[in-house]
């Protein structure tokens, strides 16, 4: 298991240090007010910080719950790591996968997310989540242009555990014309991996896409990837799919609820007014907040300051795929004016390999038949086929000088590459020079010889081959239990038997990828309590205050329940958060 939370008990040197610099030297929360002359003075009854995923839900719901509001966003673009991702969404018993045929209960949803999560978050926030999350999506689908699709097959990450389901709880937003945004199209942030020219995919797609050299069924979705592509340019649509579209959107509903998003309008401090936030310092002046402030501003992943205080080593700002806004602004301003902090040593992670270009964060390709993942030492370590955090937890948990697990090596072989897509580069492909000149990727024609060139044991190598070998041979890995679950078996080749997760290493050459911790993002923010009120250390309120998205504590814990267990939960608080601001006189 990860270490425990950090909580400091008041701002960190860190925060301090950098409270003052944005203050000119005052370390009191709101005096930035007094340290640049406000160009504009404005006044709103909600201001949210972030135009990601969690801001502009909640930004909709205070607009249709008849609040005047407005949304800061730091970036020059909307959407954030949000319009970044495959946009899974988490979401227990929504109206979607019900209408699907999915038998959820709540009762169901509870027992699973109580064992996921465990005792590390509050029971009242966990039922805060799947109480409000339902009505979340029917409150987007009624005010936006947003649709969402069943992610059938895409298990819950636990499967096994009680109330888990095989066939999974996840949705993702359906296909939506980007021209609906019109002008404002040209300022949704871009997606982590573009769409090939032509085809229109899901990220349910993406399980086929891999295998469509080797599966009929990839190659029937590649066909209607391209003819939902064809039909989409017959019409004159800019077809937007997966975070692009529920970004656009989350955008659309706000552009028709008239709800401006101010872009290139960073939150440089809370106000503060006799113990209450009452507005956001911006670089053009101060916004007031006569009702209350929602921070929904994002993670701290490409801070290097705030990753090397709370989180363990190895870590940098390099090997994450969150939006290189994300700096931690609003957790900071947060932390000055008294708020306790949780889960800060903590992230979305997932296994990456460190491309030239940037991280490549890896689902697919470590479950695939054909592949082991090793340490330093030459020895597997893991089930490749793991849920993505808990791989890297594993990573982190045993590394050592004498057992290195950072960097970990994914060796596949020419069969492997023969036959399943990697990244973007289609099988039988060569890998780009790029990749190996760079250090991210190394070849050899024998296992002894791909040992020297990543500075592994040669007979430690040739024994974690053999071994595995033999489990692949009678379909059981004995060692990691690798195809057991159903959520291995999501991302695997349903046409190898006996086990469909695992195949030997035999056809030269080989190939080893540098594997690092990588992440969607943190996980660890502000403290807040089930109506996603801003908390301090000891456990009272601060008033005017609320935060959801990566910006607060994960009500997922250190662990994730499944797809989506991050963009879910931020829509559902940031839809709390503006709810609780209505209904509070």
């Amino acid at each position: 298991m990860v270490e425990s939370s950090l909580t400091p008990q008041g701002p960190s040197r860190r925060a301090l240090l950098r409270g003052a610099a944005v203050t000119g030297g005052a370390l009191v929360a709101g005096a930035a007010l007094g340290s640049a002359p406000a160009r504009a003075e404005v006044e709103y009854d909600v201001v949210v910080v972030g135009a990601g995923a969690a801001g502009m839900t909640a930004a909709l719901t205070a607009a249709k719950r008849g609040l005047r509001t407005v949304v800061v966003e730091k970036a020059p673009t909307f959407g954030g790591s949000a319009a970044r991702s495959g946009a899974g969404i988490w979401i227990p018993c929504n109206e979607v996968i019900l209408a699907a045929g999915v038998q959820d209960t709540p009762a169901k949803a509870a027992a699973y997310l109580a064992r996921v999560v465990g005792d590390t978050v509050p029971i009242e926030r966990q039922r805060a989540f799947l109480s409000a999350g339902p009505a979340m999506i029917s409150f987007v689908m009624r005010n936006s242009p947003l649709r969402f699709r069943f992610m059938d097959g895409y298990s819950d990450y636990y499967p096994e555990f009680p109330g888990g389901m095989p066939n999974g709880r996840s949705i993702e937003p359906a296909q939506l014309d980007g021209h609906i945004l019109g002008a404002e199209l040209a300022n949704l942030n871009a997606p982590y991996i573009q769409t090939p020219a032509g085809l229109v995919v899901y990220s349910a797609d993406y399980k086929w896409l891999t295998l469509a050299a080797v599966n009929p069924k990839g190659l029937e979705v590649s066909s209607a990837c391209l003819w939902r592509g064809t039909e989409a340019a017959l019409r004159g649509e800019k077809p937007l799919t997966m975070g692009q579209s529920l970004a656009a959107g989350l955008r659309a509903g706000l552009l028709s609820a008239g709800v401006p998003v101010l872009l290139n309008t960073p939150l440089l401090d809370l106000k503060v007014e006799s113990g209450r936030v009452t507005g956001v310092v911006t670089p053009g002046g101060l916004v007031k907040a006569k009702r209350g402030v929602i921070v929904g501003s994002g993670g701290f992943e490409h801070s290097a300051a705030m990753r090397t205080e709370f989180q363990r080593q190895p870590i940098g700002t390099s090997w994450t795929v969150g939006a290189k806004e994300n700096t931690g602004d609003g957790i900071e301003a947060g932390e000055r004016v008294g708020a306790a902090l949780d889960l800060m040593d903590d992230a979305w992670w997932g296994p990456a390999i460190p491309l030239p270009d940037e991280p490549y964060f890896c689902l697919a390709e470590r479950t695939l038949p054909g592949c082991v993942l090793v340490n330093g030492n030459g020895a597997r370590f893991v089930n490749e086929g793991a849920p993505y955090s808990d791989v890297v937890h594993v990573m982190y948990d045993r590394n050592s000088a004498s057992a290195p697990h950072i960097p970990a090596w994914l060796i596949v072989d020419q069969n492997y590459r023969n036959k399943y897509l990697f990244r973007d580069v289609a099988p039988l492909l060569p890998l780009p020079d790029e990749w190996f000149s760079s250090g991210a990727a190394f070849k050899a024609w024998t296992i002894e010889q791909l040992a020297q060139k990543i500075g592994v044991p040669q007979a430690a190598l040739r024994g974690t081959i053999d071994r595995f070998n033999g489990f692949a041979a009678t379909g059981k890995d004995l060692d990691f239990h690798r195809g057991d679950s159903a959520y291995d078996r999501y991302y695997a080749d349903p046409l190898v038997k006996p086990n469909p997760c695992l195949a030997p290493l035999w056809l030269p050459p080989f190939y080893a990828f540098k594997i690092v911790p990588g992440d969607l993002g943190t996980k660890g923010g502000m403290r807040t309590d089930a109506r996603a009120r801003v908390l301090r250390a000891d456990g009272s309120v601060i008033p005017g205050l609320y935060a959801a998205g990566n910006a607060s504590g994960a009500v997922m814990g250190h662990s994730y329940a499944g797809s989506g267990s991050t963009i879910g939960p931020a829509m559902t608080f940031g839809y709390v958060a503006a709810n609780d601001i209505a209904d509070t006189p």
